[in-house]
């Protein structure tokens, strides 16, 4: 088929959102022949991977809004209405490559997120759309621990998402598309209320081939008689590292021998060091700052369990890249990593309020640390799981059998006997 693919982020070599759109593109083009409508920020990236690694498959068509039409645009201040008035342009290119080369089937990509309006279904052709998410919370009850920063977040956060929800774009999107795909499931809760009626769950995460192999080169028990947890990711108040923090500090009165590393930065850095200071565990707790992936990927190996503690994530790399390196990860039962986590694999708990959190946190840390051979069946079984349905390899088909079903128009209820996505 020839398909469109819309991937406003989209970089080779990247986490999150970048490597989202280049890896569904690259999984397109193992099948189809795909047109990729992406920033033009993004081109020296792609062109000097392309240079050693061409891609014959892909045609690529960059696009980005005239300077005079993006001067506020700094950083990630005002990156939601850049990207708003991104998605009219690149519809308008969209339909011009259309009518000289159609397409039978356009999948809008990036951004993952379901309430921020894309136009792509106004061309004559079959969409898929996502996967997307955006429909996890933070519980109300842990909204009085957060910073003033945190607390507007999260009311902006809501806000920003109630009015997406009655924007016509965004309800038509939802209602035509052939195919939405949801990150979690509270995620497909929403959007089955704005009336999408083929809604499958399907994590926007994955790993390549190549690392998945290297991460699975780290021995399933560290020799070390310190036990180390590990967190990764962005130092902001939705990742709940303060619940870490406390439940580290609990555990620490009954394992002497253990330290907590924490890689990422962000503006809650000094309010976590504060906290560990207070806690009385600020000699136990290293704040690593940002580091290289390749750095982050090492630091799995040097670790023997993640804790994860978010509490609203559509997606949770830091947690899938732990169950590859055979780690076992705690994490709440919520959003993205629920999705990952098994009983199997993992220990998840729930968000019912912080103190149970921090509770049950430290809880499961007691029983990995008592454990040394439950934590590496754990860990075996989490190397299993990311191979059998959170590869990118695997996720092509997966997504495959969506165009193919797309096209066909066939319903969601019979997608669901064609493709169960991720629910074993």
């Amino acid at each position: 088929m020839k398909v469109l693919l819309s991937a406003y982020a989209c970089e080779p070599g990247r986490g999150s959102e970048p490597a989202v759109g280049w890896n569904w593109v690259c999984q397109a083009a193992r099948f189809h022949q795909v047109s990729v409508i992406t920033r033009a920020n993004n081109r020296a990236q792609i062109e000097a991977f392309l240079s050693e690694e061409p891609m014959p498959n892909v045609q690529w068509v960059y696009f980005d809004l005239p300077r005079w039409a993006s001067f506020w645009k700094k950083g990630h201040h005002g990156i939601h209405l850049y990207y708003c008035l991104w998605q009219i342009g690149a519809y308008f290119l969209a339909k011009r490559l259309h009518r000289r080369r159609p397409f039978d089937l356009a999948h809008h990509a990036t951004f993952v997120n379901y309430w921020l309006p894309i136009y792509l279904v106004l061309l004559p052709v079959p969409l898929v759309w996502g996967p997307v998410g955006g429909g996890e919370s933070a519980p109300p009850g842990f909204w009085h621990r957060c910073s003033l920063r945190g607390k507007a977040y999260e009311f902006l956060r809501q806000l920003g998402r109630s009015l997406g929800e009655i924007n016509p774009f965004v309800r038509r999107t939802g209602q035509e598309a052939a195919s939405v795909l949801a990150t979690t499931d509270e995620t497909a809760k929403r959007l089955r209320r704005l009336g999408c009626k083929r809604v499958q769950v399907c994590s926007q995460v994955g790993l390549p081939q190549n690392e998945i192999e290297r991460l699975k080169s780290f021995p399933l028990l560290r020799e070390s008689n310190t036990f180390r947890v590990l967190s990764v990711g962005s130092l902001i108040h939705f990742k709940g590292f303060d619940l870490g923090l406390e439940a580290f500090a609990n555990f620490q009165r009954r394992f002497p021998r253990s330290e907590y590393r924490l890689v990422g930065d962000g503006p809650e850095r000094k309010r976590l060091e504060r906290l560990a200071r207070r806690l009385g565990v600020a000699g136990q707790v290293m704040f690593l700052g940002e580091l290289p992936r390749g750095e982050v990927l090492a630091k799995l190996g040097e670790c023997d369990v993640l804790l994860h503690p978010t509490l609203h994530d559509s997606g949770g790399w830091a947690s899938l890249e732990a169950m590859a390196a055979g780690r076992p990860v705690i994490c709440l039962d919520c959003g993205g990593p629920a999705l990952q986590v098994t009983p199997e694999t993992g220990i998840k708990v729930a968000g019912i309020s912080p103190s149970q959190v921090i509770s049950d946190l430290a809880e499961a840390l007691v029983r990995l640390a008592s454990d040394p051979k439950g934590r590496a069946r754990l860990g075996a079984m989490a190397r299993a799981r990311v191979r059998e349905h959170f590869s990118w390899d695997s996720k092509g088909e997966d997504l495959m059998a969506v165009y193919s079903e797309a096209v066909r128009g066939t319903t969601a209820e019979e997608c669901q006997d064609t493709y169960g996505f991720l629910r074993s």
